[in-house]
């Protein structure tokens, strides 16, 4: 077993949740709740065994759960997102977080902490500055970190850092320098293609929507598992905010 993975099924609300940089699309309801399934069922095969938080069926964005919480080693950072009509998923993240024997703390006002703008790779944590996170934010979740070397980021034209650029399970950066300046990234063929969750040293998760990205890294060594988030992505969600993973080490 791999470890564990926070998720939260969509609600009947899915449809509503928020959009700021792209044009709002109609969600089908009901094949986001297969597509989750099936993105569920993936970190399932892979080792991750699904603990799903509490529903919120009148909170639309709430499957997005990366958002509510940042996981480094034992400690558990309950967010406080940008967004204020999002503030009371955080609750119910504790609720799950908790029974995951994880110490908890939370970001306090005035600060604005997303998850998806956390990007952890190796002793480096990279924390943008966008719309949902401001630099109170930032300086506690330094704070709560002092082991790590916590960089911000400046971000232009997306929701979150990992809209942008996530880690491939090397270190390497993966993604577009026009939205996130960071040094050595790999620029994948696809927006999508930036999306990607390592599930181990040699695999990582991504959505369908990247085949061109997903042959780059294949001929890179890794084994892409690719999953079809269409919904979320009209959303402006991808592979990386649909879950939390919690390796087994800490799990025990």
């Amino acid at each position: 077993m791999a470890g564990l993975a926070l998720v939260r099924k969509p609600g009947p609300r899915i449809a509503e949740g928020i959009v700021t940089n792209i044009p709002r699309e109609p969600v089908d309801r009901e094949l986001a709740a297969e597509q989750h399934a099936a993105y569920v069922a993936a970190l399932a095969a892979a080792g991750w065994r699904p603990v799903h938080a509490p529903p919120a069926d009148d909170l639309p964005d709430a499957p997005f759960v990366e958002d509510a919480v940042v996981v480094s080693g034992r400690l558990a950072v309950l967010t406080r997102p940008g967004a204020p009509e999002r503030r009371p998923e955080v609750d119910s993240v504790e609720q799950a977080v908790r029974g995951l024997r994880l110490n908890t703390v939370r970001i306090t006002r005035p600060g604005t902490l997303d998850g998806g703008d956390v990007l952890q790779t190796g002793d480096t944590v990279y924390v943008g500055r966008s719309a949902r996170t401001d630099d109170h934010g930032i300086a506690q979740l330094a704070a709560l970190l002092p082991e790590r070397e916590v960089v911000p980021v400046e971000l232009s034209g997306v929701l979150h850092l990992k809209s942008a650029v996530t880690a491939l399970p090397d270190g390497t950066l993966i993604g577009d320098p026009a939205h996130a300046r960071l040094p050595g990234l790999l620029v994948p063929p696809e927006e999508t293609g930036a999306h990607v969750v390592p599930l181990d040293g040699d695999t990582v998760l991504m959505a369908a929507s990247a085949p061109r990205t997903a042959e780059l890294l294949e001929k890179r060594g890794l084994a892409v598992v690719a999953v079809d988030i269409s919904e979320f992505e009209k959303l402006e969600g991808c592979v990386t905010c649909l879950s939390v993973l919690v390796p087994d080490a800490l799990s025990m």
